[in-house]
């Protein structure tokens, strides 16, 4: 990218053109996981609006720099940054909400903390992230979900129209009535396939009171609180959510058993006294070490249950179960997370089982891009580290990761969570799209014909 005239492009944007060692460039290019920073772009563009999103699209195709976009830099992959020109669309964060309608329309910039605010005072929701600073247009386009979607269903569920900036520079509407094949690819075919999101329109609902719950057990009552408990989200009903964690972490080489940890989070639609008793069968499996069940409004809830993590450099792997998992898959998953190698950092490495079904099971497995429509849990497996762990120690916490992906495959689905990228993972056209990946390449040859839009695991590559 070298030959690249840069300085012509900041003359037909009225955003900033930002180059290596430029002010604003390292915001403008950061990735949250940062395994991937040494993946550096030659320059990038912060859109003041849609018009600067078509010039600078435009202006890399003609001059055969390679081109994405980027929001909240969230890409497991790292993917929301290249080696040409990055299309960062963190000023287009215009958020408004309509109380009379529930409608919320978004900038295809905007982070799920806009969309809270935008939605807060007329007291509805639809389903979005647990992370303030996620772009709600990469959530969306890859599924969405969150405690709130067995509920209200999928971030994709809810979207009713996008305007897109497709490959020749033109800005299109999609919707059930105008460009209906590219509106269905987008609910659920991934982010930076077939254009740029510069707006959403979500269809929101009106939001209840909640009640938050937090329970952790010690690891000898792993087994039975992960038996009880996936067979207790199987019963419980649609206002019902839960993330079970079986997890640990240590310091290099520290105590990596003494920190073994099964937890139980969520939410429920609802007083706190139901909740507890939906909680029953896993309280009573075994006696919990801490309780934490307090009834919240939901913004309070929202605020409280903010993902926590200290980021750094991980890796993560994904897959679905239809059913709960038999002693053989608990004992398989236990005896893995007891063998973590350790590193420096605080987040450690396990997995996590997020409560699916509900209204997400409602909706046809081709009535969206988004065919995971038969699921009990997603079940997400993560190892992490920092700067202070030397490429062995990085190895060991790979294999590791890979080694627990491999053991559990007799007891999930194959399938995987596309908005859990993962480098890795081999067969993930059929992985992350099954049976509709097939109408996913049409759309993509027909508003990406030349593949503009193109990276690792790009739809038809």
């Amino acid at each position: 990218m070298s030959g690249a005239d840069f300085s012509a492009l900041a003359r037909e944007v009225e955003g900033r053109v930002l180059l290596p060692g430029s002010a604003g460039f390292r915001v403008g290019s950061r990735l949250f996981n940062t395994r991937y920073r040494d993946r550096v772009p030659a320059a990038v563009v912060t859109a003041a609006h849609t018009a600067d999103v078509q010039r600078a699209l435009l202006w890399a195709r003609e001059r055969g720099v390679p081109v994405v976009a980027r929001n909240g830099g969230h890409s497991f992959a790292g993917y929301s940054v290249n080696e040409g020109l990055v299309i960062d669309l963190g000023r287009l964060t215009q958020t408004r909400a309509d109380g009379s309608t529930g409608l919320v329309v978004t900038g295809g910039g905007a982070k799920i903390s806009h969309v809270y605010d935008a939605m807060r005072p007329y007291e509805m929701v639809f389903s979005t992230g647990t992370s303030p600073t996620v772009g709600v247009a990469g959530l969306a386009l890859g599924g969405g979900a969150a405690f709130a979607a067995r509920r209200y269903g999928l971030t994709a569920d809810a979207l009713v129209e996008t305007s897109v900036v497709l490959a020749d520079g033109s800005l299109v509407v999609a919707s059930e009535r105008e460009n209906p094949d590219l509106f269905w690819a987008c609910k659920g075919g991934g982010g930076g396939n077939f254009g740029i999101n510069v707006s959403l329109t979500f269809q929101a609902h009106p939001v209840p009171d909640v009640t938050t719950f937090h329970l952790t057990w010690k690891w000898a009552d792993a087994a039975a609180v992960l038996d009880a408990g996936q067979r207790m989200v199987q019963r419980a009903p649609d206002d019902f959510a839960a993330r079970l964690g079986v997890w640990t972490h240590g310091t290099g080489l520290g105590a990596i058993r003494d920190n073994l940890e099964v937890t139980l989070q969520g939410q429920y639609f609802g007083p706190a006294h139901r909740c507890l008793e939906i909680l029953d069968p896993v309280l009573t499996a075994a006696a919990p070490v801490s309780r934490d069940v307090t009834e919240r409004t939901f913004w309070e809830a929202n605020a409280h249950m903010v993902h926590a993590t200290t980021g750094d450099q991980f890796a993560l792997r994904s897959n679905y179960i239809r059913e709960p998992l038999a002693a053989g898959g608990v004992e398989t998953l236990l005896s893995w997370v007891e063998r973590w190698p350790g590193s420096h950092n605080a987040d450690g490495g396990g997995a996590g089982l997020f409560s699916w079904g509900g209204a997400i099971n409602r909706v046809a497995p081709d009535a969206t891009a988004f065919v995971h429509r038969d699921t009990l849990f997603l079940v997400s497996l993560d190892t992490s580290w920092t700067d202070d762990d030397g490429p062995a120690r990085i190895d060991a916490n790979l294999d590791w990761l890979n080694g627990l992906h491999a053991a559990m495959a007799p007891h999930v689905t194959g399938s995987a969570y596309q908005n859990f990228v993962d480098p890795e993972l081999t067969g993930w056209r059929e992985a992350y799209y099954g049976t509709n990946y097939e109408r996913l390449t049409q759309v993509k040859r027909k508003y990406d014909p030349d593949g503009v839009f193109s990276f690792d695991q790009a739809i038809g590559s």
